[in-house]
């Protein structure tokens, strides 16, 4: 907290926001959190007893939820839960002001069903002491946690899922510290082609192109490595989709500082 420019550490206050997952969804986090006067918004581990509850919502009190554009998402719906789980003893203990919300919605097709679905829709909450704002809103707020803003290329694209599609969903290896050593791989993958968007593709589109597209258009380009008089050729046929932009980034990464 110390580092965010114009907010005392010692009194933030409102205007800082903390968001995380389900990882944030703990006692200590939360009355840290609280003791510090910070609004937060985490991911909620729903109880055990969440389908016989879910039950007890009337379906009037649902509305729909929003997608990345504000726009109402089919198939998607929420409600705030926060009576609901009070009145229960669900929520002894967490500080006071947090509010629940639980989010319904179909599964993708061909998403594998859980046990915990729940009438045919996936269930997810959060919990938030944020007092205003229409409850659309405050779970588009939440959910926007993935995006990771910053001066990096891939500035507003969600580098949990680039970093999946670069190799972290897969653990191939048998061995724990294996795995440990393929999990650095991924990240040397994940910041080689970062740095190489910001300096040889800045001022192009495929400075916000994710892997699949990269891997595509860029990386599986053909070419040959000759080498004459001693210094290394990159023979690119010119007529290649995409060859000006492989050669103009080339000579970026070439030329000196």
């Amino acid at each position: 907290m110390r580092a965010l420019p114009g907010v005392d550490a010692s009194r933030p206050g409102k205007k800082v926001l903390f968001r995380t997952d389900g990882a944030g969804h703990t006692h200590d986090f939360l009355d840290w959190l609280h003791a510090r006067g910070v609004q937060y918004s985490v991911g909620f581990t729903l109880p055990e007893v969440m389908s016989a509850l879910y039950a007890l919502v009337p379906e009037s009190c649902w509305q729909a939820a929003l997608d990345a554009d504000g726009d109402t998402r089919e198939g998607a719906g929420l409600v705030e839960i926060t009576d609901l789980l009070t009145s229960r003893g669900l929520l002894k203990g967490y500080p006071p002001g947090l509010r629940v919300t639980l989010r319904r919605e179909r599964p993708h097709p061909g998403a594998q069903l859980r046990f915990d679905d729940v009438d045919g829709y996936r269930l997810t909450a959060f919990a938030t002491n944020t007092a205003r704002g229409q409850l659309q809103d405050l779970e588009l707020r939440h959910r926007r946690r993935a995006r990771c803003r910053g001066h990096l290329p891939l500035a507003g694209a969600d580098r949990i899922r680039i970093a999946k599609d670069t190799g972290l969903a897969d653990l191939p290896l048998h061995g724990f510290d294996q795995n440990r050593i393929w999990l650095v791989i991924v990240q040397l993958a994940l910041d080689l082609t970062a740095w190489t968007q910001l300096i040889a593709l800045h001022d192009t589109d495929a400075r916000r192109w994710e892997p699949k597209r990269l891997r595509l258009r860029v990386f599986s380009m053909a070419a040959t490595l000759a080498r004459r008089g001693r210094r290394p050729l990159l023979h690119i046929k010119d007529t290649a989709p995409w060859a000006d932009l492989v050669i103009t980034g080339h000579a970026r990464l070439a030329a000196p500082p």
